[in-house]
């Protein structure tokens, strides 16, 4: 049997979300998957992979466009083969506490492409981060990086097991 190939593709205004995405694909590396990590932006065509890993950062309630226009422009090809989503985006503890659902935008197309599962993990705004919005937030003390990254690497050791079973 063939190594598996896995696209973790990602849509990310700010790095936090590229971020998860290399971390995810670090891992299913570690456990022999032969993984690639691309922006979802530069995703034309997703026939050379057995699986996908799309994740996209939140913004207002709303999931990165990168992210949603790879899954539309794929649609046909992702409906054919395994396919998680994640989410990034709240900048407290929690997507650490409790099972936060997708935006009902990500829920729609999980559904048309018959996505196995969703997870939300929390995302980062730090003094690194651009824009009016990020600086306002941490002039209120509501910044931080809220990445948990032992969360993002037993989730995709939890889809390595999927594809190796």
């Amino acid at each position: 049997m063939s190594t598996k190939r896995v696209l973790v593709a990602y849509g990310s205004e700010h790095g936090a979300t590229a971020g998860i995405a290399a971390e995810i694909g670090e891992s299913l590396r570690e456990d022999g998957l032969d993984a690639v990590v691309i922006p979802a932006g530069d995703v034309d065509d997703v026939r050379g992979y057995d699986a996908v890993v799309l994740g996209g950062s939140l913004y207002a309630g709303h999931w990165n466009s990168k992210a949603s226009h790879c899954a539309k422009r794929n649609a046909e090809d992702l409906r054919h083969r395994p396919v998680w989503f994640f989410s990034s985006g709240p900048v407290d503890t929690s997507a650490d506490e409790e099972d936060i659902p997708p935006v009902p935008a990500v829920a729609r197309q999980m559904q048309i492409l018959g996505a196995r599962e969703h997870v939300t993990f929390g995302g980062s705004i730090t003094a690194n981060t651009p824009g009016l919005i990020s600086k306002a937030l941490l002039h209120e003390g509501k910044g931080g990086d809220f990445r948990n990254p032992e969360r993002i690497h037993a989730w995709a050791h939890h889809i390595s097991k999927e594809l190796t079973a």
